[in-house]
């Protein structure tokens, strides 16, 4: 689908849309994520685990996204964080790290009231294509 000079991005790989947006859209050389949560994407269901496994989903769902647009982590250059509870910070940070290694984007983290499905963490980004 194309829109504004846009094109919609969509992977099987990934939870699909539970609402009226795309998984992400590229823009020229950008790549706009939306924000994944810990869904596994065969089942639909909240994978099981706690804020780590929620964390580890999360991440692996945005990289399925980024990869049906030709990329990886790596081009990912900003990211926002929401957070159920900030307590939980440094245990969604540890997994954050492992996942970007040396690409540390630019990144938000903010504490939210309640998350989409229950979930205790979601994660949104950008990419350069």
């Amino acid at each position: 689908m194309t829109q504004r000079g846009a094109e919609s991005i969509r992977t099987e790989q990934a939870p699909q849309a539970i609402g009226p947006y795309s998984q992400a859209i590229r823009a020229g050389d950008l790549l706009f994520l939306s924000g994944q949560v810990g869904l596994d994407p065969v089942t639909g269901a909240m994978v099981e685990g706690g804020l780590e496994a929620e964390t580890t989903r999360a991440l692996q769902n945005l990289e399925a996204v980024l990869r049906a647009a030709g990329a990886g982590l790596d081009r990912v250059v900003r990211t926002t964080v929401f957070l159920v509870d900030l307590g939980e910070f440094a245990a969604m940070n540890a997994i954050y790290a492992r996942a970007f290694g040396e690409n540390r984007p630019a990144r938000s983290t903010v504490q939210v009231s309640a998350l989409p499905r229950g979930a205790r963490v979601e994660i949104d980004a950008i990419a350069v294509l």
